[in-house]
């Protein structure tokens, strides 16, 4: 490639950066919290009230079904986590406990006061475009997806 052309990778590896950042953030522990990662993570999928298969937080996760088991063995052990039986299906179900949820809300809102510190700084109108560009780019990003799936 001539030096005068823009490299036609430039851009995807300047956003590649800045996703890998955000990804990092994932692994963070904040001072004062009482979860580990993997259990927040788990309690945040679940805080939607509807109890799952460890199939299916697998799949919300994008882990491997080992590690989800491996991870909600681990929470419901600290007491996070329960499993439970339905009359008809051989899978069990997972759900918060009442530690777990009250947890969660605490560990939750730690969190959510470094991130609304982050977005205090950047102040209203950066944080607006910078939440409407991210819905943008995965909307766009799952079309392509959709579109390219066999």
């Amino acid at each position: 490639m001539p030096a005068d052309e823009p490299d036609p990778l430039a851009e995807v590896a300047a956003l590649g950066d800045q996703l890998l950042r955000l990804q990092r953030r994932r692994r963070h522990v904040y001072d004062g919290v009482v979860l580990e990662n993997s259990a927040f993570r788990l309690l945040w999928v679940l805080d939607d009230g509807e109890p799952r298969t460890l199939r299916q937080l697998a799949h919300d996760l994008d882990l491997e079904q080992s590690t989800v088991n491996r991870q909600v063995n681990a929470a419901i052990a600290a007491g996070w986590l329960e499993r439970y039986d339905v009359a008809g299906s051989a899978s069990r179900l997972v759900r918060p406990t009442a530690a777990g949820a009250q947890a969660y809300r605490h560990d939750g809102l730690v969190r959510a006061g470094t991130i609304r510190a982050a977005l205090d700084a950047l102040g209203p109108a950066r944080t607006a475009s910078v939440i409407e560009g991210l819905r943008a780019l995965n909307d766009a990003w799952d079309g392509v997806l959709e579109r390219d799936e066999p």
